[in-house]
């Protein structure tokens, strides 16, 4: 079975002021479609790193980073944006919604970007929103919904433009225990019934056991195990 993403030797660092800073070496991880995979590890491990190798938001220093049949580490820039607005849906901590526009206005931004007619963009938007459990909440902004629903309005978002995975970035980490239940009780359920693939970074062990799968970054290593506890 062929990897919807495969990363290979990869490394990834950063210059900051006359020093560079390795966080990522040598690494390798192999994730399949339909998969729902969750990412610890403390802060600054990597972690959110290998997160945007993967979503086309970054590109390696040296290695291999495949996504749905596509080598993103050969792409320009203007190739990978294109390539990640049209393969990837992004879910961010916190939400990132535009404060002016209603819900149904938030989740149709990715849209704006491609052909889809008007009204074939308020049916998806409709859709995406009834997906969620928000069809009737479409015509709030954002400040007139709890922070679990601003969060499913983003979910919405990313899931609009039916991308080939779905990345989310702590996504429960602004809300509260029974709002980040039902956030990722949705998240189960989109990778369950639905069939996508979710790659997610939480500091939740109790949010990392909706997942399939966990691995643990830390200092730029994988491992299946958190780093101290393997035999």
């Amino acid at each position: 079975m062929t990897a919807l993403v495969s990363i290979r030797d990869v490394d990834k660092g950063y210059v900051r002021g006359k020093q560079r800073v390795e966080v990522l070496t040598g690494v390798n991880l192999e994730v399949q479609s339909g998969e729902f995979l969750a990412i610890m590890g403390p802060s600054g491990s990597g972690k959110t790193t290998l997160l945007n190798l993967i979503g086309g938001l970054d590109k390696c220093d040296k290695g291999e980073v495949i996504v749905a049949g596509e080598r993103l580490h050969e792409f320009s820039s203007g190739k990978l944006a294109r390539w990640r607005a049209r393969h990837v849906g992004f879910v961010f901590q916190f939400y990132n919604l535009l404060p002016v526009l209603s819900a149904e206005r938030n989740v149709e931004v990715p849209l704006l970007l491609t052909k889809l007619s008007g009204r074939q963009r308020k049916q998806n938007v409709r859709a995406a929103l009834e997906l969620v459990g928000l069809g009737d909440r479409a015509r709030h902004k954002p400040g007139e919904l709890s922070g679990g629903q601003q969060q499913r309005v983003g979910i919405a978002r990313a899931l609009v433009s039916d991308p080939t995975l779905l990345i989310c970035d702590e996504p429960t980490g602004d809300l509260d225990r029974e709002s980040s239940e039902s956030v990722l009780e949705l998240l189960e359920l989109l990778n369950r019934d639905h069939g996508k693939t979710i790659i997610m970074v939480t500091h939740d062990p109790r949010a990392a056991e909706h997942a399939s799968r966990l691995l643990h970054v830390d200092k730029g290593v994988i491992s299946a195990e958190p780093l101290g506890t393997a035999a």
